[in-house]
């Protein structure tokens, strides 16, 4: 009597983990629960490492608007997060408003890095942030030497704390 032959194989995209069993021992019957257990501990890490590599990058932005406009549910102030310094090349990846002078916005789920922060103030009341700023916003930007902007790098699950103190000196024309 010929032992039966049993094909293992496990796909994992890119790489493909297969054996050949020809059971019909003791041994071959331990060899087996051994490769099952080894391919079962490499499964869980591959799927630890892709959880990690698909975690959340957190970008928390501290506002601090000095300027001599009133900031409140009708004159906002928009932030914006960019995925480059090219800021007139389209919208902006994400828009999140604030409603006072100081306060904190963040950006959860940020998919390209380095990213980039600017703000804009908006004193007619009118604007939703879904075109330009108008004429006379106030301008600021994640910056240490304006008006180049700051790359914002953060690694998958974690967060990262930027600040952003800006005035009326910068506005649009």
């Amino acid at each position: 009597m010929k032992p039966a032959e049993k094909l293992v194989a496990v796909d994992f995209g890119d790489l493909t983990v297969s054996s050949t069993n020809i059971s019909g021992g003791r041994k071959e019957r331990a060899m087996s629960k051994r490769l099952y257990a080894t391919l079962g501990l490499f499964v869980m890490f591959a799927a630890c490492a892709a959880a990690q590599t698909n975690a959340d990058r957190t970008i928390q932005v501290e506002i601090n608007y000095t300027g001599s406009g009133t900031v409140n549910a009708s004159h906002k102030i928009y932030v914006a997060l960019w995925d480059s310094t090219d800021f007139s090349s389209g919208p902006p990846a994400a828009v999140k408003p604030l409603d006072s002078k100081k306060g904190t916005v963040s950006f959860s789920d940020v998919q390209r890095v380095p990213a980039y922060v600017t703000t804009a103030y908006d004193p007619t009341g009118a604007w939703d942030a879904q075109s330009p700023p108008p004429l006379g916003s106030s301008l600021g930007m994640y910056s240490k030497n304006p008006p180049k902007p700051d790359p914002i790098d953060v690694v998958p699950g974690n967060t990262v704390k930027v600040s952003i103190t800006f005035d009326d000196s910068a506005k649009v024309p």
